[in-house]
């Protein structure tokens, strides 16, 4: 009886406010998809109203009208200077136009007006023959009082240090504001923000959860540059093995493809990425999901994007199965060489191609790095809780190991330091791929929130890596061959143990003129404004240039201090 009234209020609700809009003269947005994302199609107000006093809501999206502008978000490359306006969702009579403004001489000047888009609530600005060289304060309006104050800084080019702060894995587990990530991020003031993806773990609700990530970190990205790209929760999946476009026929994602409407793909992708610079070769992949692999140059340390799981193909019914998903290895005698077969796709000839391309162009660079959703090998042995011993993550970029090797290749050529995230333990591993120590290096930065699924490196049976740095107070650093038999050196890593359990951020400095490049890891809860702010044990490590090999710059590690 109880359960039957509480459908026939619902009904009464929902019948009501939708009764409500219609009188307005409110039509229904038609969807191009089903049962996704309710806050940014069809009758959105209805569904807001309906979970309103719902404590599970993401966030309340009937804001009031004068604070529909949420943020906005930029980059300046090769004089272009793009701009993504986030709204929150429109009602039907409500002008879908917003308003750019620049501040010249104390005075606000319209600049440009562009259409936002009811999939997803956002808006592309493009100024061409930007001038890079002062400071512009813009403001971003809707209507006549809902307004987004920000400063698109100068290039940094005078200074010697450029500082890149590295984010990712925002958790759904916690939807409180990030005031201590907002406190030590204003007061580190990075050049750079990089957000490496899973920004929203809310599956089907991208646009509530994009419009909370904006909420948490916008007082950061408000007046820096700042780079987000999606990853397999953003836009819905457990896993993503793109294999260019084709359907999966599962939300795990094992199978290969997208899982979810390709127009709920594009509108992640539209809302994360359509800011950055225009990517090298736009041609869409399967579905006419579009592309955003490119570059982007701050202060002369040029930054490679590329996108490491939209060509890769999936493990599911191409390798055989050895555990209990297609993707997680729990076999001590599996051959590695049987899961690395002809025809497997990490990276693609696309962005290969790409990066061949990026390697060779230094006119005003002084460092490069790549930028990117995961790291190229199994850098977390244990993986959602400490007894969970996985022999090998497929998921990783570490699988196919050709493609890997040629990643990491095309890494080394450019002489370039590897960023990313996705596996929520903070790593810096010295990769090896004909013998240890001849690739690239590569930081992972921690979590965001590292207890929503945590990872570990402590390898089977306590086993001590080859080759051991004298002095590194991290037990298991030294060479390892990780569970694809790849070829890796741990330098450094911060597992989820003690107080070490909440999360962080990474911090990258980039020395131009000491050719050197330090990385840093902090924990969420440390008050870096404080003298006694201390990072995570091993850390913080740097790496230097010397000489050259083959061609291409060579990394060796500074002693521990």
């Amino acid at each position: 009886m109880y359960k039957s009234r509480i459908l026939i209020l619902s009904i009464v609700i929902f019948t009501v406010v939708n009764a409500l809009a219609q009188k307005r003269g409110e039509p229904p947005v038609k969807a191009p998809f089903e049962k996704l994302d309710l806050y940014c199609v069809n009758d959105w107000w209805v569904h807001a109203e309906r979970i309103k006093n719902n404590p599970k809501r993401i966030i309340d999206v009937d804001v009031p009208r004068d604070e529909v502008v949420c943020f906005g978000m930029y980059t300046v490359q090769n004089g272009v200077m793009k701009m993504t306006a986030q709204l929150f969702p429109l009602y039907p009579d409500e002008s879908r136009e917003v308003i750019l403004e620049l501040k010249e001489n104390g005075k606000w000047h319209k600049v440009a007006s562009e259409k936002v888009n009811d999939i997803g609530w956002s808006a592309l600005f493009r100024i061409d023959n930007w001038d890079n060289s002062k400071d512009v304060q813009y403001r971003l309006r809707h209507g006549e009082k809902a307004s987004f104050e920000g400063l698109i800084r100068k290039d940094p080019v005078e200074k010697n240090e450029i500082v890149v702060a590295s984010l990712n894995c925002n958790s759904n587990q916690t939807r409180g504001a990030r005031e201590e990530y907002i406190r030590n991020l204003s007061y580190l003031n990075p050049d750079l923000l990089f957000f490496a993806g899973d920004q929203s773990y809310d599956h089907k609700e991208h646009t509530a959860a994009w419009l909370l990530f904006g909420i948490q970190f916008r007082d950061i990205f408000r007046d820096r540059p700042c780079i987000t790209i999606p990853d397999d929760h953003d836009i819905g999946q457990g896993n993503l093995w793109g294999e260019s476009g084709k359907q999966s026929l599962s939300q795990a994602g094992s199978d290969g493809g997208y899982f979810f409407h390709h127009e709920y793909v594009k509108m992640v992708e539209r809302c994360q990425t359509s800011h950055l610079p225009d990517p090298y070769d736009p041609t869409p992949i399967g579905q006419g999901i579009g592309v955003y692999y490119t570059n982007l140059t701050v202060g002369g340390v040029d930054f490679a994007i590329v996108e490491d799981r939209k060509f890769k193909s999936g493990p599911a019914g191409k390798i055989p199965q050895q555990g209990p998903r297609p993707d997680h290895i729990r076999n001590p005698d599996y051959d590695p060489a049987t899961i690395d077969l002809e025809g497997l796709v990490l990276l693609g000839e696309r962005q290969l191609e790409f990066l061949d391309d990026w390697s060779t162009q230094w006119n005003g660079i002084a460092l490069k790095a790549v930028l990117s959703q995961t790291g190229f090998c199994g850098g977390a042995s244990r993986h959602g809780n400490f007894n969970n011993l996985l022999h090998a993550d497929l998921d990783s970029n570490g699988w196919p190991q050709t493609g890997r090797n040629k990643a990491l290749k095309a890494i080394r050529k450019a002489g370039a330091v590897h960023l990313a995230g996705d596996q929520h333990i903070a790593t810096i591993i010295h990769h090896g791929i004909d013998e240890f120590g001849d690739g690239p290096f590569a930081f992972v930065a921690p979590a965001i929130i590292n207890n929503y699924y945590s990872r570990w490196w402590h390898p089977a049976n306590d086993e001590k890596g080859e080759n051991q740095e004298p002095g590194n107070p991290l037990q298991y650093n030294g060479d390892y061959l990780d569970g694809m038999g790849n070829k890796i050196t741990m330098v450094a890593y911060a597992n989820p143990d003690d107080e070490f359990t909440r999360g962080g951020f990474g911090l990258v400095r980039f020395d131009k003129a000491g050719k050197s490049v330090t990385f840093e890891s902090w924990d969420r809860t440390t008050d870096v404004t404080k003298k006694d702010a201390r990072q995570m044990p091993g850390w913080p490590r740097t790496i230097r240039q010397e000489g050259t090999k083959d061609g291409y710059p060579v990394w060796k590690l500074d002693p521990l201090k």
